[in-house]
């Protein structure tokens, strides 16, 4: 054989294999079935999450797909699907709704009957030939205390048996036992461990208990300051807005009066330095209580030289320019004349 003619007899081979994997796989991409299909129309009373192009299984083996789904009477679902002729449907088949996994996908189930009259293409399965899906939500409630306490990957093997059983398709209710008692088993390993966790909270519980007037009393105090300061809630409020007027009402009074606090302490600091120079305030000081002398003696012995203060008055501007009376009113009689 020539280089030439293996080279054709490869290419031909490669091409056939190509050709037939295409096949299989645009088969498996459509979802279609061996056979020429008949269509059938099945009424249910619940068809959440089933689609178009859904499988339609007889004893777990595909034979059909599903075309269209539509509202009937306001309230029932109308699925129509093709079954391939090569089934034998007989009045008494049950169209059932099951779920093909987990996420919420499903599938119709055809539970063939044994005997009874020939189904005709264009036949439609009743209410009463029809049943609605397993409700997971109730049946895995029932279950949850036992969830919470596995991990994911046993979870999601354990929901899948109870399903499989509750929808009969070949797991047993023998293997779920099996699967609960394995779980169960590895619980109990745990015994020790949950042994002392309950020790250690019964010792917690036992504390609280011998302080229960002193947690009775701290509850009742919360209770009456939550409410007292719920009913004062508006006088509080008032109160946080008080404070924050006054705070601007501050800001704005040292605002206003930095600038002359300002001139008054550079004024006081030219008045120490011109008090500070020389010795004439030391002088003055030392001499005047030889001066009070010599006048308080001039005003006690002689009448020459009588006086008397009525008055004393004297204001200082503060910053808003209010000009405040320091004197001292008279009180004696000759000061009122």
């Amino acid at each position: 054989m020539s280089y030439m003619s293996k080279v054709l007899t490869k290419s031909i081979i490669f091409t056939i294999v190509t050709v037939l994997i295409t096949a299989v796989l645009a088969g498996t991409i459509r979802n279609s079935v061996a056979g020429t299909p008949d269509e059938y129309t099945a009424v249910f009373s619940d068809v959440t999450s089933l689609h178009d192009g859904d499988e339609v299984r007889v004893s777990g083996v595909k034979v059909g797909t599903v075309d269209s789904i539509e509202v009937t009477e306001n309230r029932l679902a109308e699925v129509t699907f093709s079954v391939s002729d090569d089934v034998d449907l007989r009045r008494g088949t049950i169209a059932e709704m099951r779920f093909r996994n987990l996420i919420g996908q499903r599938y119709i189930n055809l539970d063939l009957a044994d005997s009874g009259p020939q189904m005709k293409p264009g036949d439609t399965f009743s209410l009463d030939e029809t049943k609605d899906a397993l409700d997971l939500t109730m049946l895995f409630n029932g279950f949850r205390p036992l969830f919470k306490m596995l991990n994911p990957e046993d979870v999601n093997r354990l929901s899948s048996q109870i399903v499989a059983v509750f929808q009969g398709e070949g797991t047993t209710v023998e293997t779920l036992l099996d699967s609960t008692a394995s779980l169960t088993s590895t619980l109990a390993d745990k015994d020790k461990v949950i042994g002392e966790l309950i020790d250690h909270l019964n010792s917690v519980l036992e504390v609280v208990n011998s302080r229960t007037d002193e947690l009775d009393t701290t509850i009742s105090t919360l209770q009456r300051l939550v409410s007292g300061l719920a009913e004062d809630r508006h006088t509080i409020g008032s109160t946080i807005d008080g404070l924050g007027d006054l705070t601007v009402s501050v800001a704005d009074l040292l605002d206003d009066g930095r600038k002359p606090l300002k001139g008054s302490i550079n004024a006081l600091g030219r008045l120490s330095k011109n008090l500070g120079t020389g010795d004439y305030l030391d002088d003055f000081l030392k001499k005047l209580p030889v001066k009070l002398n010599a006048l308080g003696r001039l005003g006690s012995y002689g009448s020459w030289l009588n006086f008397y203060v009525c008055k004393i008055s004297g204001d200082i501007p503060d910053p808003e320019g209010y000009m405040g009376d320091i004197g001292v009113n008279p009180i004696a009689q000759r000061c009122l004349r």
